[in-house]
């Protein structure tokens, strides 16, 4: 089957002592500290003569499991007003296993999936989830994505942004070779915004496509994208992409 698209037009801490030194012994160093300074001060008195760096009473940086998140931003390009896309990325643990206890994002328009929460981590592991920018209105959206864990920090983020575009005035024709199999019943068709490369594919027909023609209106204008098909046999097992075709341009007019 080959696919065939055409385009319709931390802070440390340091306790400070003084040193009293009488007239009458000038040589004599005698240290007063209140009893309250406690363990870390008399470090500091010990080592008075080579200096306090190396004692800290505050801490001294993190610690124990930590959670990433890539990419640190995530763009979904231009979705038609109405209509929706969604991209993937990736959480992973280092330094011990992380619980994931929570995902949310300030803005409406983009919403996270793929994830069972709580959801458990292990050390040097990483799961996906997947974010659906779903505009409303035509024009850009931003959006911060935090992501809440028992790993230090306890929340991080990543960026999101999309641009919402008006109703496409053009269209994509798919086309393919129908396959001679008998056990075939049908296909589905698969779009991926392009910049650069294909980004995550999404099925955009709603029900099985019976025939090889398939035209794809809910495309922005300016926008590109990449399509791909696949074949569903009589028992519902889908086959995987057919050949890509990629970085289709619909005119920004």
């Amino acid at each position: 089957m080959r696919l065939v698209a055409t385009v319709n037009c931390y802070l440390q801490q340091r306790r400070a002592f003084r040193v009293v030194e009488p007239l009458s012994a000038p040589r004599d160093r005698l240290f007063y500290a209140p009893a309250i300074v406690g363990f870390p001060f008399l470090l500091c008195l010990l080592s008075f003569l080579v200096g306090c760096q190396g004692v800290s009473t505050g801490p001294s940086g993190s610690s124990g499991p930590q959670l990433g998140v890539t990419p640190a931003t995530l763009g979904l390009g231009n979705v038609v007003a109405g209509s929706s896309t969604t991209a993937a990325g990736t959480l992973t643990a280092s330094g011990g296993s992380v619980t994931v206890t929570g995902a949310t994002s300030n803005n409406t328009s983009f919403t996270v999936g793929g994830l069972s929460l709580p959801t458990t981590i292990a050390a040097g592991q990483s799961v996906s989830f997947a974010v659906t920018f779903s505009p409303q209105v035509a024009g850009s959206a931003s959006a911060k994505l935090t992501f809440t864990s028992d790993a230090a920090p306890s929340t991080i983020t990543e960026a999101l942004s999309g641009t919402g575009a008006a109703a496409s005035t053009h269209s994509v024709n798919l086309s393919w070779a129908g396959s001679t199999s008998p056990s075939i019943s049908g296909y589905n068709v698969y779009r991926a915004a392009y910049s650069a490369s294909c980004g995550p594919f999404n099925k955009i027909n709603a029900v099985v496509n019976t025939g090889t023609l398939y035209t794809d209106a809910a495309v922005a204008n300016g926008g590109s994208y990449c399509y791909a098909a696949t074949t569903l046999d009589s028992s519902n097992q889908e086959s995987s992409y057919s050949n890509i075709v990629s970085n289709v341009q619909v005119p920004a007019q």
